[in-house]
C-alpha cells in the first residue's frame, strides 16, 4: 500500500510504499527524485537495517571515517544503528528500503556494497509504485532479499553476460576510479591474456577498458563534485592534473567542474 507521497513539484519528491510494518517480514520502501543532487545527511536507526539503491547511477558514501563509491549495479547496505550519509547525482531516482530482518548473503556485514541482481532490481521499482497488492509485496521482499549478494562472486553472477572477467575488474573500479591499474596489468591479475579482458569488457559494455574507465570516472566525479573542490575530485578519479579533469569533463557532459558545484544538494 502507498503511505505518503509528495507532489513532484517540491524540490524532493518522496513516496513511501510500506506493506506489514512492524512485522520482522514487512518492508519499507521511501521513492526519492529531485531536481537536482541528492543529499541524505548524517543518519542512524536503531531498530532497521536500511538498503540504498540507485537505477541511474553512482553513490557516495560515508561511514566513520571511510568514503566509498557504490556503482549503478550495487547497492549501499547498514546494518541498525551505523551512522552513515549517502549522497547521489544530479536527478537521479533512489530507494531506501528499511527491513527488520538481515538477508542470509549479508550476515555479518555491517556496513558496505552489495550487489542486486536483475529481477530483484525490477521488483524494489515494481512495489515502490501505489496500488501493489500487499501479499505480492511480501512475496517480492523474499526475491529482494535473496537476491543481494556481498562478495565480487555473487556480483558477476548477478551481471556477467559474459566471462566475468570485466565484470569483476568493473567491480573493483567502480569502489575506486582513481585506480590506474593497466589493463594489461589487470590481465596478469586474472591469468588470462590482455585480448581475452578486452574482449570481455567490449562484450560487457560496448566500450574496450580505457574508454568505459573514463566514463566511469567521470560519472563518479559528478557525484564527488557536490561535496569535495574540483582538485580533490580530479585526483579522487585518477586524473594527473586538474586541467586534464576539466577538459575530460567539458567533452563528456558539455559544462565545467566549477559549474557542476554551483548546483545545492538537496537533502532528503
Amino acid at each position: 500500500m502507498s503511505v505518503t507521497g509528495h507532489p513532484p513539484m517540491d524540490p524532493v519528491w518522496c513516496e513511501e510504499y510500506g506493506y506489514r510494518l512492524g512485522d520482522p517480514g514487512g518492508i519499507l520502501v521511501l521513492k526519492y527524485r529531485a531536481a537536482g543532487p541528492l543529499e541524505f545527511a548524517e543518519s542512524r536507526q536503531d531498530f532497521l537495517h536500511q538498503l540504498y539503491w540507485s537505477p541511474d547511477g553512482m553513490l557516495s558514501t560515508v561511514f566513520g571515517s571511510d568514503v566509498m563509491l557504490i556503482g549503478s549495479q550495487e547497492a549501499f547496505w547498514v546494518e541498525r544503528a551505523v551512522s552513515h550519509d549517502v549522497r547521489a547525482g544530479d536527478r537521479q531516482t533512489v530507494y531506501r528500503i528499511y527491513l527488520r530482518e538481515v538477508p542470509s548473503a549479508l550476515e555479518g556485514l555491517r556496513v558496505g556494497a552489495v550487489s542486486v541482481d536483475e529481477r530483484a532490481a525490477r521488483l524494489i521499482q515494481s512495489i515502490a509504485r501505489p496500488g501493489y497488492d500487499e501479499n505480492a509485496a511480501l512475496g517480492a521482499r523474499q526475491l529482494i532479499m535473496a537476491g543481494l549478494g556481498a562478495s565480487t562472486e555473487d556480483f558477476v553472477s548477478h551481471h556477467s553476460a559474459g566471462s566475468g572477467y570485466a565484470m569483476t575488474v568493473a567491480r573493483a573500479l567502480s569502489h575506486d576510479p582513481g585506480d590506474d591499474t593497466l589493463l594489461g596489468e589487470w590481465a596478469d591479475l586474472l591469468h588470462i591474456s590482455p585480448k581475452t579482458l578486452q574482449r570481455d569488457f567490449i562484450r560487457e559494455f560496448g566500450l574496450p577498458y580505457s574508454r568505459w574507465r573514463t566514463r566511469l570516472r567521470l560519472r563518479a566525479a559528478r557525484v564527488l563534485l557536490e561535496t569535495q573542490p574540483v582538485a580533490r575530485v580530479a585526483q579522487r578519479v585518477g586524473y594527473a592534473s586538474p586541467s586534464a579533469f576539466i577538459t575530460a569533463f567539458g567533452a563528456e557532459f558539455g559544462y565545467t567542474p566549477g559549474r557542476h558545484r554551483t548546483r545545492e544538494p538537496m537533502s532528503a
